[in-house]
């Protein structure tokens, strides 16, 4: 066992005054803080004390019998029941060795049994072993939040939540599904970059994503990456949405107004700088591209490259849809028809929307 087993606290509940000593005694001579309770609800004020202090007992020692109040079992289901308390390990101690009594108490959440008389080595292993893996289990917790709050900062807390569900994820290749794509550059920035030091450069990048990566997870998109002074989005994966148009189209309406409020804010060349969106929606194939070293979860197909051609289109200020997203939404915008134009890389010209207005559906 690690010194943790040291800083330990351990709650003794049993009706019982000798018992509560004699166990106090001989958790606090191998190094535990031990506090004790005379019954059930006694129990429960204890660890709500405790929770207000400090945090709940890593680890309660629970009498059976204990008249009148609730029993042993009746106050093991009841901490199994609360979402603060349900992981603390509980040790019951009885007199009970009937096998039906066991398994009542394994019915009621209870990890480990000790039989009255018992001996002071039988307690301190079961005790050494129940902290043990409480502490093993809570590192492991504390890792996985940790590896979730890293992996979140490159991918979306959806491609997490999937890679941390099911690992099988990590996979090179990919689904073919419905998706929106978003991209959204600030215009002119070349020249902006070339007139002020590269520090400055870094901190309009960074305030800018920081506000339009916010508008992407808040309308349940996914993230794909920065490149340069563009960002790129993707809607209806990896989990499907019947509404990843809309998504993308309220995200773009939001990004616009995000980055004209951030711009007020800026009175230097900042100021001139102006955001340009393209939106189209399609099949395409969603997964991780690259190799087994690094890899990128991505979208890949016509409909990203329509989308980035519209958004080289697109004015400052201006939201281009192509023509599939405008179908999905002719319902709920009004859009000006464009021309027929040609796209770079495209053999066939398309039409292309500038979105006027988005309306709510009732």
């Amino acid at each position: 066992m690690t010194d943790e087993r040291f800083e330990a606290t351990v709650l003794v509940v049993d009706d019982s005054a000798d018992v509560r000593a004699l166990l106090c005694a001989q958790l606090r001579a191998a190094g535990y803080t031990a506090v004790e309770a005379d019954g059930g609800n006694a129990a429960f004020v204890k660890v709500a004390e405790l929770m207000g202090v400090t945090r709940a007992p890593d680890l309660v020692i629970l009498d059976v019998n204990m008249p009148p109040g609730p029993n042993g079992f009746e106050v093991c289901k009841k901490l199994r029941a609360w979402e603060e308390t349900r992981d603390i390990p509980v040790l019951m101690l009885t007199a009970l060795s009937a096998v039906e009594d066991k398994i009542r108490g394994i019915e009621a959440g209870a990890d480990d049994f000790l039989t009255k008389p018992f001996n002071n080595a039988e307690l301190q292993a079961r005790v050494r072993s129940l902290l043990r893996a409480k502490f093993y289990r809570q590192q492991i917790k504390e890792k996985n939040a940790l590896l979730e709050t890293i992996l979140t900062r490159w991918h979306s807390a959806s491609v997490v939540k999937g890679v941390l569900e099911d690992a099988s994820r990590l996979q090179l290749g990919g689904v073919r599904s419905g998706v929106t794509v978003l991209f959204a550059d600030l215009s002119g920035f070349t020249r902006y970059a070339e007139s002020v030091a590269p520090e400055q450069v870094m901190d309009t990048l960074n305030q800018t994503f920081s506000r339009l990566s916010d508008i992407v997870f808040a309308h349940h998109g996914t993230l794909d990456k920065y490149i340069g002074d563009c960002l790129m989005a993707f809607y209806g994966a990896p989990f499907a949405s019947e509404s990843h148009a809309l998504d993308a189209v309220r995200s773009a309406v939001e990004m616009r107004g995000a980055f004209q409020q951030l711009r007020a804010q800026w009175s230097d060349g900042r100021a001139q700088l102006g955001l340009a969106i393209g939106v189209n929606s399609g099949e395409a194939i969603v997964g991780n591209v690259g190799s087994h070293r690094r890899m990128e979860y991505t979208v890949i197909g016509d409909c990203v490259n329509v989308a980035a051609r519209l958004e080289e289109r697109a004015e400052p200020g201006q939201i281009l849809l192509g023509e599939a997203a405008h179908a999905l939404l002719a319902d709920v915008v009004v859009a000006k028809l464009h021309d027929q134009i040609e796209l770079r890389g495209r053999e066939r010209p398309i039409a292309v929307y500038e979105l006027v207005q988005l309306f709510t559906r009732v």
